[in-house]
């Protein structure tokens, strides 16, 4: 019997990986380790090995598509195996092929009866009102998976059930109890397509504002003194070899997670679980979203080391090449849109953390010490905490053990 390949779940929380696109093709004589596909997660594009050798006998996921975890998408012939008439060596069908039917009327509730649906397939179509019967499966055996469904639904605009009604049906109530869909615009417009790195990011940060309860806490920073030290360091080394300031701001962040360790924590419902080593995420703008790779235990590293992991970090998450071991964990994430002339702004948790730390840019202001206004340069801090893990008082603790140490830099150096 063909061995069985499915789409793997290569990050904590994965549901779906895009299937970037196939390196192998049907027929094709593959090595054990060697790479068949390269999928696309919500963190890195990461290449799917084969387990065993063989030849690639069938593929089932189309290149550039969705496929949930656990989802077929191709068969590996072992030697010595025979292919039987359900695993003849085909091409997958383009999505350019699959005709969903066009409605004329109200459209009909989903059945799916009868026919080979994946779980997240009914639910999809039960959410847009979609019938099941006569749509065209991609999935093993012309099984109709989530894909197909959103083919349909995009291809024929349908719009979801009115559940307005008084007397709903059992899928019409499930129905209003989800948010509507996005409304499409009047104004001429372009039609971008989305990530799956893009989209899951949106889900999980809009959980992580509408679940956790957010507070703030502000701080300002004194910079002149982590100026001067600065440009001390960086007097004689290569412009490749420069510390920044967004540097001290992940080391001070690291100390004081150090120093109050009560916020480095995650909450868990029935426990909140209290890390052992001091990670600090990072978060790294990048064309498919926002990703988070981590310094991993920050307090213990050099400013120079801190500087030049994150040189690297930064690097492999723009160009797709993070790991799961690079953006997994971490006890609090620094997000810095100082150099981007950013005042202040308040972030959303990167959750499990239970704490984000907002960076403002520097900026000449007056301040006044004893009795007399003095300039200087002053960084806005704002401290997004979960209000189930850490109470108010933990928190400002954390951001004055911050300020503490942004201000004060040689401890920095000696810790």
């Amino acid at each position: 019997m063909p061995h069985i390949i499915v789409m793997p779940s290569l990050s904590a929380g994965m549901e779906q990986g895009r299937l970037a696109k196939w390196l192998k093709a049907p027929g094709d004589r593959v090595a054990r380790g060697e790479a068949l596909a390269e999928v696309e997660t919500d963190k890195a594009t990461m290449e799917l090995e084969a387990e065993q050798d063989g030849v690639l006998e069938r593929v089932v996921a189309i290149a550039g598509t969705d496929v949930p975890v656990g989802e077929v998408i191709a068969y590996l012939l072992s030697d010595g195996d025979e292919a039987g008439p359900e695993h003849s060596v085909v091409e997958p069908i383009p999505a350019s092929t699959v005709q969903p039917p066009v409605p004329t009327g109200p459209p009909p509730a989903a059945t799916g009866r009868g026919v080979a649906t994946s779980p997240r397939a009914r639910r999809l179509a039960r959410e847009r009102a979609l019938a099941l019967d006569g749509l065209a499966g991609s999935g093993p055996g012309g099984r109709i998976v989530r894909v197909d469904v959103e083919r349909a639904v995009a291809s024929a605009h349908l719009a979801p059930r009115d559940v307005a009604s008084n007397a709903m049906e059992p899928a019409a109530a499930d129905t209003a109890m989800r948010p509507a869909a996005e409304p499409r615009p009047t104004a001429p417009f372009r039609e971008l397509p989305v990530s799956a790195a893009r989209r899951v990011i949106a889900r999980r940060l809009t959980e992580s504002k509408s679940t956790i309860p957010h507070f703030y806490l502000e701080a300002e920073c004194e910079l002149d003194a982590l100026l001067d030290t600065r440009a001390r360091i960086n007097a004689n080394r290569e412009t490749s070899d420069k510390v920044s300031v967004n540097d001290f701001v992940v080391k001070a962040a690291a100390l004081a997670l150090r120093e109050i360790p009560e916020v480095n924590v995650a909450w868990g419902g029935d426990a909140v679980f209290q890390f052992q080593d001091v990670d600090v995420s990072v978060a790294v703008s990048t064309d498919g979203g926002l990703l988070t790779p981590i310094v991993r235990q920050a307090d213990c590293k050099s400013l120079t080391a801190i500087s030049t992991e994150l040189r690297s970090l930064a690097t492999r998450a723009r160009e797709g090449r993070l790991v799961p071991a690079d953006y997994q964990g971490g006890g609090v994430t620094v997000s810095n849109l100082g150099m981007h002339g950013v005042r202040s702004f308040s972030a959303i948790i990167n959750p499990p953390q239970s704490c984000i730390l907002a960076i403002g840019a520097a900026e000449r202001r007056p301040v006044v010490r004893g009795e007399q206004c003095v300039p200087a340069t002053v960084m806005s801090c704002t401290l997004s905490v979960d209000h189930r893990s850490v109470d108010g008082v933990l928190g400002a603790r954390y951001l004055a053990a911050f300020k503490a140490f942004i201000e004060q830099p040689l401890r920095m150096l000696v810790e």
